[in-house]
């Protein structure tokens, strides 16, 4: 089966001719380390042009990929995927490769001008106004809110709840007295309620969504960890099952932090991916929980597969989502963001890792590319799966994805099914690239990896697959209008010549039928506003290879703010739960 590519009007260059289908590519080893703090910076260079033009054919595309594999003038050729699925036990972990990440590069405009979107805009979310809604408590106190996920099935369906829609989300409190760029070491899962079924349009314009408050008894998540030393535990990112009847399985990340006076680290944060249980209530007023008192550690890194905090202090490991694969009947798996096992630093990238073309004239040398810092950057997606149907002990399998030297986070990683196909989406940020020298260095040549904030999404026959990057081989799904002409800066203080929206949604999360919601990170430049609360809802119209940005749908392609709606609901009795005495 083939699928063509969309070509961004006068920014990619002509395509390539067509091909045919390669073997998949080898089992790769195991190689690690990564950051969220700055690399070692080398010294910068200046760009050298090889001397031999690109190829007027790119070599051979997979039958079952994408035939019509770019070369875009200037830059290499993607790597080769075949999208061969393997069976979930393999040892095989595909790879978004430099060669991949550099299409982000090559589609981005180099004339586009300060404050523009250099980036292709079917790929792009439409720019969200500066005066959005906020989320509040019942008694209007504003509620910071970022990651956000539904109640789900295994088959990641969302479902209402004797007619309400729940979602959780990561909470803060605006007035506690950190700024919301602190909130992270401060988070609590909370959870939010409304009615199902009611168009967006006769819904408040925040949504409609009631705060229902934590969902957890203070001091839960913290009981797993042996040393209660902590400074503070936080409660991050994972999802939600409801099972049979009124019973909830919620997956999430406990983080333990150790921290002094001047809140810098005695010791390395201690991620843990857990799960506890408890009970949905509703009645005709609303919705409420009960139960998650006892938590079940069920992973921690291995230091094989998943680098530990001891080899890494940044270490990123965190994000479980379960499914059910309909082609493993009665097996339950998760992925979680993770980053690839050993000492941080230590291990080279290889010729794997870059994915090269045999022969591409804009090929990097791995011993440049290691020595110029990109190894510390080594992102994957793991995968798990469980033991026991109470979903309490779980077995680590080897990563689905690596991007080992291209990036350091693959945030939120979740499967999504369509067609036959199996789309693995994760979230990640520009400023956690492989970026190196702010130039590209003389041969042999080192480029520095850049892209938008945003969604990035692979394609492949099954969980464990040699996944396609979407959209030209780049892997970019759903970015924010970001020109790559110019810094980054921070959310707080977006680089000079910056969009105003380069940092406007973050934690996308891919519904079903190609839905997409997020959170308001930061909007404007120089004139910032924060957000804390729930984006516009989004369509991405996705088939085969592309995922392109529906712009017939809401406004411009702007749905209504907060819109996740549910697409089943609960087989249950539909009378109301009684209130518990207080």
């Amino acid at each position: 089966m083939t699928a063509s590519v969309l070509v961004a009007t006068g920014l990619l260059g002509a395509p390539a001719a067509l091909a045919d289908d390669p073997a998949a590519t080898s089992s790769p080893t195991s190689t690690p380390t990564t950051s969220q703090d700055p690399t070692p910076t080398p010294e910068p260079a200046t760009t050298a042009e090889p001397t031999t033009p690109a190829p007027e054919v790119a070599a051979p595309a997979p039958e079952d990929g994408d035939a019509s594999v770019l070369r875009l003038p200037g830059y290499p050729a993607p790597s080769i995927h075949s999208q061969r699925a393997y069976d979930p036990e393999d040892s095989f972990t595909a790879r978004w490769t430099r060669a991949d990440a550099l299409q982000l590069r090559a589609m981005s405009d180099p004339e586009a001008p300060a404050g523009e979107s250099s980036m292709p805009p079917e790929y792009s979310m439409p720019p969200i106004p500066q005066d959005f809604p906020i989320l509040t408590e019942p008694d209007g106190t504003q509620v910071w809110v970022w990651d956000t996920w539904t109640l789900t099935d295994g088959a990641a369906d969302q479902i209402s709840f004797k007619g309400w829609e729940v979602i959780f989300s990561l909470t803060a409190d605006p007035n506690a007295g950190y700024t919301f760029d602190a909130r992270h070491t401060h988070a609590r899962l909370g959870f939010f309620y409304r009615k199902a079924d009611v168009p967006p349009e006769q819904r408040p314009e925040n949504g409609g969504w009631i705060y229902g408050g934590y969902v957890f008894p203070d001091g839960a998540a913290g009981a797993i960890f042996e040393d209660q030393s902590f400074t503070t535990v936080t409660e991050w990112s994972g999802s939600t099952r409801l099972m049979e009847g009124n019973k909830l399985r919620l997956f999430y990340t406990a983080v333990a932090f150790y921290r002094d006076a001047n809140d810098q680290d005695i010791k390395p944060a201690d991620p843990r991916i857990v799960q506890t249980e408890g009970r949905l209530f509703a009645d005709e007023n609303g919705v409420w929980m009960t139960g998650f008192r006892d938590q079940h550690q069920l992973l921690v890194p291995d230091g094989t597969y998943y680098q530990t905090k001891e080899q890494n202090p940044f270490v990123n490991f965190r994000d479980p989502f379960t499914f059910e694969d309909p082609a493993h009947p009665g097996k339950t798996y998760m992925v979680f963001e993770g980053n690839t096992g050993g000492q941080r630093g230590a291990v080279t990238c290889t010729a794997a890792d870059l994915g090269y073309r045999e022969g591409d004239p804009y090929a990097e040398d791995p011993a440049t590319v290691t020595a110029n810092g990109a190894n510390f950057q080594m992102a994957n997606v793991g995968l798990a799966v469980a033991e026991n149907k109470a979903l309490t002990q779980w077995r680590f399998l080897p990563p689905i994805l690596s991007g080992n030297c291209v990036n350091d986070q693959t945030e939120r990683p979740q499967i999504y099914l369509q067609n036959g196909k199996y789309y693995l989406f994760t979230i990640s940020h520009r400023s956690t690239f492989a970026r190196g020298p702010g130039v590209d260095s003389t041969d042999p040549r080192f480029w520095y990896m850049d892209g938008p904030d945003g969604v990035y999404g692979f394609v492949g026959n099954g969980i464990r697959s040699d996944f396609q990057p979407l959209n030209e081989g780049s892997g970019l799904a759903l970015g924010n209008p970001t020109n790559l002409n110019y810094g980054i800066g921070t959310s707080a203080m977006p680089a000079e010549g910056q969009s105003p929206y380069t940092f406007q949604a973050y934690s996308h999360y891919v519904m079903p039928n190609g839905l997409v919601e997020s959170f308001i990170d930061a909007i404007g430049n120089p004139d910032v506003r924060r957000g804390g609360t729930l984006a516009p809802t989004v369509h991405l119209s996705i088939a085969g290879t592309s995922a392109v940005v529906d712009r017939s749908y809401g406004d411009g392609g702007l749905g209504a703010y907060g819109d996740i709606p549910a697409n089943k609901a609960q087989p249950v009795d539909p009378a109301p739960d009684p209130r518990p005495v207080p």
